[in-house]
């Protein structure tokens, strides 16, 4: 296989994981007359962290309280990034809620960027912004965009938390524990919010497919592409998570968007792409020690 082959299918694979997470979300949305977001929450963490201890089965000695902490952090990121995109959910058309949400990474891209063009990324992103409340932010509901940008700057702790837990557990292990953290946490507000609902059969299968479709897959596809994609690469064509997020709210949810709103999610993708692109163009020497 050469190189740009097997690039090729990396990407391909990016895609179907994105594919995959909104999917998984659209599914969700439709389990909220049942569960509600927390309920839904509940599931999809309990049941992602039941599926990684499976393929991971984590070590639990030999690690040091640092480590641990980091896990613990992590867990809390995880529990809040996924409460507060599911409470946006319920609020806001899928593909504004993930554009509004992937401002927070956007956001970290551009503070590790240099030079003027970090500002027009910023600027760019600032006029989707504007453009996604299609001419009036009264459009949207305000609680939803709250939500929505507390997500987004969960999501920018989450990269970091991920990274750090990366850094000190080998392989899945401390995404594994880590899920494990957050599933604990939700478990009282998912029980709290749906009760015995969460006991229905149906109700199961479907919060275990949001779970395989919005974590498992999009996981596994991800670590095998970033075996064959350049981290920037990886990350400009993650940024296409608001275009197929409006894709699946069109189609499996009969979400429509102004001619406007869908300028808002071209705009933040456009901006995505430079940041990422720019940020990727740092020199690579850090300090060691």
């Amino acid at each position: 296989m050469t190189a740009r082959t097997g690039r090729g299918s990396a990407a391909a694979l990016v895609l179907v994981g994105l594919a995959c997470q909104e999917v998984g979300a659209s599914f969700a949305v439709m389990l909220f007359p049942d569960t509600g977001p927390l309920g839904i929450v509940m599931l999809r963490l309990v049941f992602s962290a039941l599926l990684l201890l499976a393929i991971a089965r984590p070590r639990l000695r030999g690690h040091t309280a640092g480590a641990w902490r980091s896990v613990v952090w992590f867990g809390v990121v995880l529990a809040s990034m996924n409460g507060l995109f599911y409470l946006a959910l319920q609020r806001l058309p899928l593909g504004v809620t993930v554009t509004i949400e992937v401002l927070g990474p956007l956001t970290l891209s551009i503070l590790t960027a240099t030079g003027l063009a970090r500002w027009l990324w910023a600027g760019l992103a600032l006029a989707g912004v504007v453009a996604l409340g299609a001419g009036g932010w009264d459009r949207l509901d305000a609680l939803g965009v709250v939500f929505a940008l507390a997500a987004a700057v969960s999501w920018a702790l989450y990269i970091l938390a991920s990274a750090r837990v990366g850094r000190e557990f080998p392989r899945l292990d401390g995404l594994a524990l880590a899920m494990t953290v957050g599933a604990v946490i939700a478990l009282p507000f998912g029980i709290a919010q749906a009760g015995a609902v969460l006991l229905q059969p149906g109700i199961l299968a479907l919060g275990a497919a949001v779970a395989l479709l919005s974590s498992t897959v999009p996981y596994a596809l991800e670590l095998i592409a970033l075996r064959r994609l350049p981290a920037s690469a990886f990350a400009i064509m993650m940024s296409l998570g608001p275009a197929t997020a409006s894709l699946a709210g069109f189609l499996l949810l009969g979400q429509h968007l102004s001619w406007l709103e869908i300028a808002g999610i071209a705009l933040v993708i456009a901006a995505s792409i430079g940041a990422v692109t720019a940020a990727s163009r740092r020199p690579a020497v850090e300090p060691v020690g």
